[in-house]
């Protein structure tokens, strides 16, 4: 619809209901685009410092923001469901989430994150869910790498997203496709920026820019990972002084007591793993459960969502805000966690019952906070390195995706005493 027209229909629209003060925009099964929801309340914020309610539990996660014919025009725009509302309509929602008898709540968001996505300098040969869900949701984010990260940047931003990294140093073990340009490519770059920075080899660049991550959740940031980016950050943290990596990777063997050695006090989310050594192995541990120790496929893997009280634990609701609390199950590199495995103070917000994995976790770690999903692209169950990006024109209210966009809006939360 051209932008010429608009102005005439919001016209109209105030006419048919004068007395609308308020925009909801529903997130239950009435939103027509969940996904561009979340960049409409983003650009909200980031463009007018305009503050809206979230209204947690209430049709799906819903929004309220005050009317005007600007963020009409956009919800027209962009396709997104909306209702004009009255006070006295806004006086009834608020009751009804403030009711101590019903779980929900009404949280503020007063101010837009800045956004760090951690991917490499040359494209990798596969997609980012996460830059997808930001660049579809229209929210702005700027990509940090290791030299950024290095340089001291990452205080800059509010909020860190890590996706499909191996901070093990070892190239994701992808040494069969060495062959490969895009393997030489990042291989060369990586070693070239850990000679600049004065380390030995690629696992000890990796180990310092998970430091330097480490620093920022423990100053107050807030820190986002899918996929391997989950474990192989943990493993890096418990490693720390060991060589845990073969000689195809850094040119001499393992610790071949690396095991008895590791160190899980400041690891984030995982206990008691074992690593897995083998070069040619595409797994880091045993914290995984690999394809082959699942017994699922597309058909039957599905994870559900816990629920949280909305008024005494906020954070854990906000991040698992959904018109489904059934999600469609999606493979990665680091698919699911054992629970076994995962520290006691840890929130397990989402879990496949039937083979007792954990897909998506939360913890606090100093200031900060983090937070780990397992899997690569909530909308290509098994995603092969090389093929297209996900189209998410097609899936504009994937359950999965939303997943990801409530942590993008998590930060911007009016900060109170939080009993996670």
């Amino acid at each position: 619809m051209k932008r010429g027209i608009l102005p005439l229909i919001i016209f109209l629209i105030f006419i048919g209901k004068a007395r609308a003060n308020s925009i909801l925009i529903p997130m239950d099964d009435a939103q027509k685009n969940h996904l561009k929801s979340y960049g409409l309340v983003y650009w909200v914020l980031s463009e007018y410092e305009t503050e809206t309610d979230w209204l947690l539990n209430y049709r799906g996660g819903s929004f309220l923001i005050p009317a005007s014919q600007g963020f009409i025009n956009e919800c027209v725009i962009r396709g997104i469901s909306y209702e004009l509302i009255s006070d006295a309509d806004v006086a009834a929602i608020m009751n009804t989430v403030k009711n101590p008898d019903n779980n929900m709540d009404a949280v503020k968001l007063q101010k837009a994150p800045k956004i760090a996505v951690y991917t490499p300098k040359s494209v990798p040969p596969w997609d980012d869910a996460v830059t997808l869900a930001l660049t579809y949701a229209e929210i702005k984010y700027d990509k940090v790498f290791d030299e950024e990260v290095l340089d001291g940047k990452l205080p800059e931003y509010d909020w860190l997203h890590l996706h499909h990294e191996d901070f093990t140093g070892q190239f994701g073990k992808f040494i069969r496709m060495r062959g490969q340009t895009w393997y030489q490519q990042q291989k060369q770059e990586a070693e070239s920026t850990a000679q600049k920075y004065g380390y030995e080899n690629v696992p000890e660049l990796k180990l310092g820019v998970v430091s330097k991550i480490q620093e920022f959740v423990l100053g107050g940031g807030y820190m986002f990972a899918m996929c391997n980016a989950t474990d192989t950050y943990d493993i890096a943290i418990a490693s720390k002084g060991l060589d845990i990596v073969e000689t195809p990777y850094d040119g001499d063997g393992a610790d071949p007591d690396a095991d008895s050695k590791l160190d899980y006090s400041e690891t984030f989310a995982f206990k008691d793993f074992k690593l897995i050594y083998d070069p040619y192995t595409i797994e880091f541990s045993n914290i995984d459960n690999p394809a082959q120790e699942r017994g699922l496929d597309e058909t039957n893997d599905y994870f559900n969502l816990f629920e949280f009280s909305a008024k005494y634990d906020p954070v854990p609701t906000m991040l698992t805000q959904n018109h489904s609390n059934l999600i469609k199950g999606f493979m990665g590199q680091t698919t699911g966690f054992k629970k076994n495995l995962i520290k006691p103070e840890v929130i397990i917000m989402a879990e496949n019952r039937s083979i007792n994995e954990a897909r998506y976790i939360h913890g606090t770690y100093g200031k900060g906070f983090w937070t780990f999903y397992g899997g690569h692209d909530p909308e290509d169950y098994q995603h092969y390195v090389g093929e297209e990006p996900t189209d998410l024109n097609l899936h504009p209210n994937s359950a999965g995706f939303r997943l990801i966009l409530n942590n993008v809006l998590f930060p911007a939360a009016k900060k109170k005493k939080l009993k996670t």
